[in-house]
């Protein structure tokens, strides 16, 4: 205990500093405004910032994209609310009683439910990220090649599992992604692989030419193609910021059980907070309210608050995984990682002991951007809704210019603005065909360390295959792997599975 405190008091001398209390807000700022900006997800903007982050350092980098992260949770309900239309993936559940709420003109309530909700979720969240990391990462020590060749499998099946829509989509776009990750120079022998004898290729795809592509010009291009009715916005006045009393007694325990919801499922490979939202919204359903209370899906005030606690629960105990054994639960992650090895860090178990003040640092800074986004976000909700009217034909084009400079300035090279407007196509392609993207992420970022470790593992064991199953942890994490694919292959879990998936949409 008194070395959590003193880890914790270590994070907060860092954190408090003013250049990255400066980042914190402009992380929570910007992860706000984009969370309400619809069809600009947490995952597009990180992507687009990528490059300006190579001139910081790396602590004041990580504090503001993880701002960005969890701000874009909180600025996702807004849109839910207000006008219907997620900003957000894990806010699609908000949006089903947020916006009949905003239409009966109480948006303020469901607004100030879901920020409250969003502020005592991650507070707890951050909690747990404390507590659990250090014990996790003693344990991470014990990883070898085989563990975490095991490990990444494991991961790769757990986003399959829990990835929304069909399971062979979804194997399919980590398949995809696995191949893409070959695209570089061999790591042993050092010659160029399915570069086609294009010298940008011998590198690889950058990460982010893909990452703006499918999301942030994939998501343009689709809100593009819906009429402009379906990007139609709702500017009723807002009547009453403030929950009522019974608003408040209803809406606490929602709250804490969406918090318990989230805290566990974060932690999970896959979308963690999107399946935490979902699983929130299911409960509260089957959970009994007092006698009278307004029907789900007409405007009650639990179907916000407890969707709303779980997905900023889980978005910060996500961190855990990404932190303590460098394995990213979910897209977000994945750039994260992406944003440390840009910084010359080796996510993993070492960054707690070789970088202390970078871990800590960002730990105590969720905690400041949390209360940051409370003090941010109450005020701000008639702004939001101002914002809101921009014609979206004034702002697609802001975005576009935005993304292609960031790209062209990766590398000063047109090349990465191409790939992203060809992955763009592919994006559009994907949505068309309901496939999610964000495995693909996965498979590509986990792919070229996955080849790493098993050849290393294989070189060890001078090419004997069996060392996967003869060293406990491995074996363990491959048999936890083959018991998820059994078990989401039982017909009465697979139902309950596209249950869960169909009421959420």
């Amino acid at each position: 205990m008194d070395e959590l405190l003193s880890n914790l008091a270590l994070g907060f001398s860092v954190a408090f500093t003013l250049q990255n209390l400066l980042y914190a807000l402009l992380g929570a700022v910007l992860g706000t405004l984009i969370g309400v900006l619809p069809g600009l997800g947490p995952v597009a903007t990180i992507a687009m910032l990528l490059p300006s982050i190579y001139a910081l350092d790396a602590t004041p980098a990580l504090i503001m994209l993880a701002g960005i992260y969890y701000g874009a949770q909180y600025g996702g309900s807004t849109t839910a609310i207000l006008i219907n239309v997620p900003g957000e993936s894990s806010s699609v559940v908000t949006a089903i009683d947020g916006y009949q709420m905003a239409r009966k003109g109480r948006a303020g309530p469901a607004l100030a439910a879901a920020g409250l909700g969003s502020f005592f979720a991650g507070c707890v969240g951050t909690v747990i990220v404390a507590a659990f990391a250090p014990p996790l990462t003693e344990l991470a020590f014990q990883f070898g090649p085989s563990e975490y060749f095991s490990l990444m499998v494991l991961g790769l099946i757990g986003a399959v599992v829990l990835a929304s829509g069909s399971l062979v989509k979804a194997i399919a776009m980590i398949l995809l992604g696995l191949l893409l990750g070959q695209i570089n120079t061999d790591v042993i022998s050092g010659v160029p692989r399915y570069s086609f004898d294009i010298p940008e290729l011998t590198d690889g795809i950058g990460f982010v030419a893909i990452a703006m592509g499918i999301f942030g010009f994939g998501e343009i291009i689709m809100n593009l193609g819906r009429p402009a009715e379906h990007r139609e916005v709702f500017t009723k006045d807002v009547k009453g910021l403030w929950p009522t009393a019974q608003d408040f007694k209803d809406m606490a325990p929602a709250v804490l059980r969406g918090t318990t919801l989230g805290s566990l499922l974060g932690v999970l490979p896959g979308g963690g907070a999107l399946l935490a939202s979902f699983a929130a919204y299911t409960l509260e359903k089957k959970t009994r309210g007092r006698p009278g209370e307004v029907p789900f899906g007409q405007g009650n005030i639990r179907g916000v608050a407890g969707p709303e606690s779980a997905n900023n629960a889980g978005a910060q105990t996500s961190f855990i995984p990404m932190l303590t054994l460098g394995i990213p639960p979910n897209a977000v992650m994945a750039l994260m990682v992406g944003a440390m090895t840009i910084k010359g860090i080796q996510p993993g178990p070492q960054v707690m002991t070789s970088n202390p003040e970078l871990f800590w640092g960002l730990i105590a800074s969720m905690w400041v951007g949390n209360f940051m986004l409370i003090v941010l976000n109450l005020p701000l909700i008639g702004i939001w809704i101002k914002l809101l009217t921009v014609p979206y034909r004034f702002l697609f084009p802001a975005i576009l210019s935005f993304c292609c400079i960031g790209l062209y300035t990766l590398n000063n090279n047109n090349f990465d603005v191409y790939m992203a407007a060809l992955f763009g196509v592919i994006g559009v392609i994907f949505y068309k065909l309901g496939c999610e993207p964000a495995p693909l992420l996965l498979g590509f970022i986990l792919g070229p360390m996955m080849e790493e470790n098993l050849r290393r593992a294989l070189l060890l064991s001078r090419g004997d295959w069996t060392t996967f199953m003869t060293r406990p942890l491995s074996a363990t994490l491959l048999l936890l792997a083959l018991a998820m694919v059994v078990v989401v292959m039982l017909p009465g879990i697979k139902k309950k599975r596209e249950e869960a998936f169909q009421d959420a949409d």
